[in-house]
C-alpha cells in the first residue's frame, strides 16, 4: 500500500516562510517524480512544484517561482517544501503527489486527477 503523508502545514504571517514535508512509504521512491499541488475553498487542486525522480530537475509553477523550493532526500523517502515570502493567495490545503514520470509530466496541461499516489493533505493559512 502506498502512503504518502504530509506535515508541517499550519498559520502563518504573510512574508513568512513554512516548511512542508511528505514521507513515501510503499513504493520505489527513487522511480517516482514528486510534487506539490494546492487546492483554495472554492477552487480546482493546482500544481505547484515538482522534483525529479533522481532529483536533478525541478518544475514550478509560475507562482512558485523565486519563492518556493523543492528538495528530495532518497534515502529517507522524503520530499520537502520550502515556501517564503508566503502571501494571503497561498493559503489552500497542500498536497504531495507522486507521479512516474518526469517533474514537467506533473505539470499541466496534465491534469491533477491523474498523478499516480496522493496524499491526505496539510493545511497552509497565510494571514495578512
Amino acid at each position: 500500500q502506498v502512503l504518502l503523508v504530509e506535515s508541517g502545514g499550519g498559520l502563518v504571517q504573510a512574508g513568512g516562510s513554512l516548511r512542508l514535508s511528505c514521507e513515501a512509504s510503499g513504493l520505489t521512491f527513487s522511480s517516482y517524480a514528486m510534487g506539490w499541488f494546492r487546492q483554495a475553498p472554492g477552487k480546482e487542486r493546482e500544481f505547484v512544484i515538482a522534483i525529479s525522480p533522481s532529483g536533478d530537475s525541478r518544475y514550478y509553477a509560475d507562482s512558485a517561482k523565486g519563492r518556493f523550493t523543492i528538495s528530495r532526500d532518497i534515502a529517507k523517502n522524503t520530499v520537502s517544501l520550502q515556501m517564503n515570502s508566503l502571501k494571503p493567495e497561498d493559503t489552500a490545503v497542500y498536497y504531495c503527489a507522486a507521479n512516474y514520470g518526469t517533474a514537467q509530466s506533473m505539470a499541466p496541461p496534465r491534469r491533477a486527477d491523474t498523478m499516480d499516489y496522493w496524499g491526505k493533505g496539510t493545511l497552509v493559512t497565510v494571514s495578512s
